[in-house]
Order: structure tokens, then C-alpha cells, then sequence
């Protein structure tokens, strides 16, 4: 079998050790805070970052670049080396085209090895989750083409359950009016927002207060993961750990999931949700 490895950007949002032990290359995104310019998984530490959004400090986040892409897939292609890169969703970034530009143009440099770059349509952990699964079957001996092929079919079966604490960044983010912000803020509305077929956010329901809402994201996980194996739930949160551990109970109370993984959502997603985002990951028939 010929010789590959998978590549991700960094708002895959999986741990730095995680992807480390597993070799799995990272391109990142990076966002600029406070006039100076960091790079995704680097820099601030969580609570930094967060404390800075808190403060109400201006994170503004940017995509990677054909030349970039370029610049980082090349080496491994010079190592010989087949490449699947598995990219942040197109509906939310100009990275997925990006790193389909790179490809094409590697390829086409070098004839005799085979780049892919698939748009997940996935973002944060729920790209983490399709990673997981393509390191699975990669180290089931699965060829890269079938990897990718697998990726294509069951990409839209990754579901994201997202509540957000504070909805002065969905705003911000051009996703709800500022009318709903600060009338939500003041009577305590939490959205419930999950990751569409086109790979967008969008802000599917509501509930009157923090616990309902938490509540509300695992009842839907469990729903959707009917009839589904989950060997693996990821869980992510802007810097509240506690509520994030509620919600893994209640995980594995609902779903009877007993792996489960979480993690601080990284810097350049966390820009856009802001502190106290939680989110749960799992496979399932639907988004």
C-alpha cells in the first residue's frame, strides 16, 4: 500500500498531544487580538483568551491561504509521501478552498504522488470526530482513496449540538440580530445551534436557562445516535469545565457512551462562539 498520511488545520480542536501521538500534521488557522497576530493552538493559553473575550477584547480570525497550504503540504509530498488533508468546513471558511487549490497545484507538480483535500463540512470537534474515524480505518489498512471515499459517504453524519452562553458574539458573527442579543442576555435565552448540511452554523432553537440548554444538546445527541455505534463523543467548552462535565454525565447516562474526550475549544472557533460555548459531537442518521 502506498505510503500517506492524513492532514487537518487546526480548528479540528483535538488536543495538541492527541494529534501528536497519532502524527497527524496540523494547519492552522490564526486570529489577531489586541493588534497582535497568533497562531491557532499557539499563543494564548484558553483562560487567557477567554479572559481577554470576557473583558470584552476583539478576536478577529483568518483563513489559511493557497500559499500557505501550499507551503505546508509540500514537505511530506517531497517526503514521498500521499496526502489526504481533511479540511475546516467550507460554509464557514475559505480554508476548504484553499487546500483544494494546494492540492491541485501539487499534484500537477508532482505527477507521480496523489493529494486530496476533502471539505468536511465539519468544524471543531466534529472534525476531530471524523479524524478519529479515518485514523481508524487507516490503521485498519484502508487505502487512502478508500479512507477518503469513507470520509465523502459519513461526513454528513457527524452531528454538532452547540449551546452558547453569551449571544453578543453571535452577533458579532452576523448570525443573530443585536435586537435578539441583548433581549435574549436580559431574560436568559440560550440558542441551540447545530452545524447544517452545508456546513454553516445555524441557530435551530432555544431554551430559558443554562441547564435546559445543556440539557437540550445531549437529548438531540442521543436522538441522532439511535441505532449508531458511538465508540467516541467529543465534548468541547469555552473555558467551563464544570458544565462540561455535567454534560459528559449526562452522556453517558443517555447514550451510554463511556469514551468520552473533552476538550477547550480552540482560539480561532472560540472567536466566534466566545466563553462558556459547550458542544457535544457524535455520529448519528441525521444532522
Amino acid at each position: 500500500m502506498r505510503d500517506y498520511i492524513i492532514t487537518v488545520n487546526s480548528t479540528v480542536d483535538m488536543p495538541k498531544e492527541w494529534l501528536a501521538e497519532r502524527g497527524v500534521p496540523v494547519i492552522p488557522l490564526k486570529y489577531t487580538m489586541e493588534g497582535k497576530t497568533y497562531t491557532d493552538m499557539e499563543g494564548l493559553t484558553p483562560k487567557e483568551f477567554f479572559g481577554k473575550l470576557r473583558e470584552g477584547k476583539m478576536s478577529v480570525t483568518s483563513q489559511v491561504n493557497p500559499e500557505e497550504a501550499k507551503e505546508m503540504l509540500e514537505p511530506f509530498v517531497k517526503e514521498g509521501k500521499d496526502v489526504l488533508h481533511l479540511s475546516f468546513s467550507s460554509g464557514l471558511s475559505g480554508t476548504a478552498n484553499s487546500m483544494r487549490m494546494a492540492a491541485e497545484e501539487l499534484s500537477e507538480e508532482y505527477p507521480e504522488r496523489k493529494i486530496l483535500a476533502v471539505d468536511t463540512l465539519c468544524a471543531c470537534m466534529g472534525e476531530g470526530l471524523l479524524l478519529h474515524k479515518a485514523l481508524q480505518l487507516k490503521a485498519a489498512g484502508k487505502t487512502m482513496e478508500e479512507v477518503a471515499q469513507w470520509v465523502e459517504e459519513n461526513k454528513l453524519h457527524i452531528c454538532h449540538n452547540v449551546t452558547v452562553d453569551d449571544l453578543h458574539h453571535l452577533h458579532r458573527g452576523g448570525r443573530i440580530s443585536k435586537a435578539t442579543a441583548v433581549l435574549g442576555s436580559m431574560v436568559q435565552i440560550k440558542p441551540i445551534i447545530h452545524v447544517d448540511n452545508e456546513g454553516r452554523l445555524q441557530v435551530i432553537g432555544k431554551e430559558r436557562g443554562r441547564k435546559k440548554s445543556l440539557n437540550k444538546i445531549v437529548d438531540m445527541a442521543a436522538e441522532q445516535a439511535k441505532g449508531w455505534e458511538n465508540d467516541l463523543v467529543l465534548i468541547t467548552h469555552g473555558d467551563c469545565i464544570e458544565e462540561a462535565e455535567y454534560v459528559a454525565g449526562r452522556v453517558r447516562e443517555k447514550l451510554g457512551v463511556d469514551h468520552i474526550l473533552i476538550n477547550n475549544i480552540g482560539t480561532v472557533i472560540g472567536s466566534h462562539t466566545g466563553p462558556g460555548v459547550v458542544a457535544v459531537f457524535c455520529m448519528g442518521e441525521k444532522r
